[in-house]
């Protein structure tokens, strides 16, 4: 099925839905903040398993698990070098895709605070704010 790219209305094609359900499937797995850091990582270039051990404090069997997943997605790349490990990203898109997201996250919290912020005001003048308590003493 071919459709009309003039018309955002037309069906979609089963090509849209087949890339739909990848995309879906690579944000499932970087809805974890442990592979978001390990991304954060390797941006920088590749590593060894046994540097990104140390950058990130992780157990090797639980970072291993998490590289793993990645590469099978077609996130990382691996290659090995005598007994160890190098992980790179597959594709530098990643790295900027994470960024976009980053960016659109901090405009919300931005966003959020503002609001706060003049709601919080409005009580205020309205007499209806209740006083701020320290919770820790």
């Amino acid at each position: 099925m071919v459709r009309n790219n003039e018309n955002p209305c037309s069906p979609a094609t089963e090509e849209d839905i087949c890339l739909w359900e990848m995309q879906a499937d690579i944000c499932q797995t970087l809805a974890n903040p442990k592979r978001l850091q390990i991304l954060n990582l390797l941006k920088g270039g590749e590593l060894s398993v046994g540097a990104m051990v140390r950058a990130l404090g992780l157990a090797k069997a639980n970072l291993s698990q998490h590289l793993s997943v990645m590469r099978q997605k077609g996130i990382l790349l691996s290659r090995r070098q005598g007994t160890a490990i190098y992980y790179r990203l597959a594709t530098p898109g990643i790295t900027e895709a994470c960024r976009i997201m980053r960016q659109v996250l901090l405009e919300a919290l931005a966003a959020r605070g503002r609001i706060s912020r003049r709601l919080l005001a409005a009580d205020t003048r309205a007499g209806t704010a209740e006083p701020q308590t320290d919770r820790d003493e």
